[in-house]
């Protein structure tokens, strides 16, 4: 059966995160919806490279799925584009060797994080950005994400709930840039980032360029493992799934 790969963008707003639930409105949900419609009724499942929480928004979030027939790529993404919800969008459908899996072979993503620093914040950008009015050193914030770059357990970042045990990855960027006068943007790229922990970096550096830690506790927390230690996890609205890369 012929496997697609295809990159997705949406508006997280609306939407209890992408996966699949029992209460609210899902990203996948919507996806398969369409996807089904093609497919004579028959349920298609997608799968995706990961999950992202309610709220949270995706610039290039990767799927696959299979349909019974081969199909032309271009009118199926136009398809598939036009029959979804308008706050979402297909950005491209490949056809790939059936032993493509968007989240297993998933070698490395990219997230940005954008923070509204303006007074008073802009109701244009509430869903888009999380709001921080106070004091920030931009600088000792840069000084801070340069601690978590390299190989870590990550476990002093990460949320609970999670099952995963193995909790080493490795940030091969971390950034922090004022991109205008009322917006500061987060980057972190790596091989594979745990539950919440974009959210968990980024509540820990403002903290941070707040001065109500030093920037020697990134280092504390990396080496204590203890979640208690980093600061509180950043709101859903700023964060951004762009890349998701595969080898």
């Amino acid at each position: 059966m012929p496997r697609y790969k295809a990159v997705i963008a949406y508006d997280g707003t609306d939407y209890c995160g992408f996966q699949t639930q029992d209460n609210g409105k899902t990203v996948q949900q919507e996806l398969e919806k369409t996807l089904t419609k093609f497919n004579n009724g028959v349920h298609v499942p997608i799968h995706g490279s990961g999950r992202t929480d309610s709220g949270v928004h995706a610039e290039g979030q990767v799927i696959h799925f299979d349909m019974p027939q081969k199909r032309d790529e271009e009118k199926l993404r136009h398809a598939f584009d036009t029959q979804s919800p308008e706050d979402i969008a297909v950005k491209s459908v490949e056809l790939v060797d059936d032993e493509f899996h968007a989240r297993y072979l998933a070698k490395g993503k990219t997230y940005h994080f954008y923070v509204d620093i303006g007074r008073p914040r802009s109701p244009f950008s509430r869903r888009y950005a999380a709001f921080f009015p106070y004091e920030l050193d931009i600088e000792k914030m840069k000084k801070a994400a340069e601690l978590l770059l390299g190989e870590h357990d990550f476990s002093g970042f990460c949320a609970t709930g999670t099952e995963i045990e193995d909790k080493v990855r490795t940030i091969y960027e971390a950034k922090v840039e004022q991109v205008s006068e009322t917006q500061i943007r987060f980057v972190f790229s790596g091989n594979g980032f745990l539950y919440k922990m974009v959210r968990i970096m980024v509540g820990t550096l403002l903290k941070i360029g707040n001065n109500r830690m030093p920037v020697e506790q990134i280092t504390t927390i990396i080496d204590k493992k203890d979640r208690n230690l980093a600061g509180p996890t950043a709101h859903p609205e700023g964060l951004y799934l762009m890349e998701v890369r595969y080898k």
